[in-house]
């Protein structure tokens, strides 16, 4: 994982002795979570490796399900996938993930959101990653990473989410991407929002 140090008023936690002794007390908890993040980076990885045009989307989440399932050891409540997993197309932003019979196959000029968690103890990891084979969208991705990087930046005990969103917010926003001979402003998506994860629960 990746290190990031806390900013302005909240520096103060990294060197209280208070908040490190609350730390160490929630320290089985961590370490669910990061077998958790484990496991969902190997999988990230790996489908990362194999995922092209022409694969069903069903056979996509079934694969990268039982893999999840495999590296977690699923033992029923313990560890197992946290929820179905995502895989969104082009216009559509989130949360949609194919039924039984579903014949919808991958494409070239698609770009594609992948959403999926693992979960230890309860411990849910909930992460998503966008793919696309077509490098006109490259400018785009570039967009939301550097949007991403934001937020994770601005993150940390007590920050308040809306100052997250008003950060990741502005890097999107300053970006302009290219289509078809056309320069578009990248906006952020009005109703879609974060959401709270607690043990076992999400949503």
């Amino acid at each position: 994982g990746e290190i990031m140090e806390y900013k302005e008023d909240n520096r103060w936690r990294t060197t209280s002795e208070e908040k490190r002794l609350l730390e160490r007390l929630s320290h089985n908890h961590y370490e669910d979570a990061r077998r958790a993040a484990e496991r969902h980076r190997q999988v990230r990885q790996n489908v990362q490796s194999w995922i092209r045009p022409g694969l069903r989307m069903i056979d996509i989440c079934e694969r990268l399900e039982q893999m999840n399932r495999d590296l977690v050891e699923a033992d029923g409540l313990e560890r197992d996938i946290a929820f179905p997993t995502g895989c969104s197309l082009n216009n559509v932003a989130a949360h949609w993930t194919p039924n039984g019979g579903d014949e919808t196959v991958l494409h070239e000029d698609d770009e594609c959101k992948i959403d999926f968690g693992a979960h230890v103890n309860g411990r849910i990891i909930d992460c998503a990653f966008t793919v696309a084979f077509n490098p006109r969208y490259e400018p785009l991705m570039n967009a939301v990473r550097e949007a991403t990087n934001a937020g994770i930046r601005e993150a940390g005990i007590d920050v308040r989410l809306c100052d997250v969103g008003e950060a990741i917010q502005e890097v999107m926003e300053s970006h302009e991407v290219e289509l078809d001979g056309k320069m578009y402003q990248v906006k952020c998506v009005r109703n879609l929002n974060g959401h709270s994860i607690e043990p076992y629960r999400i949503h």
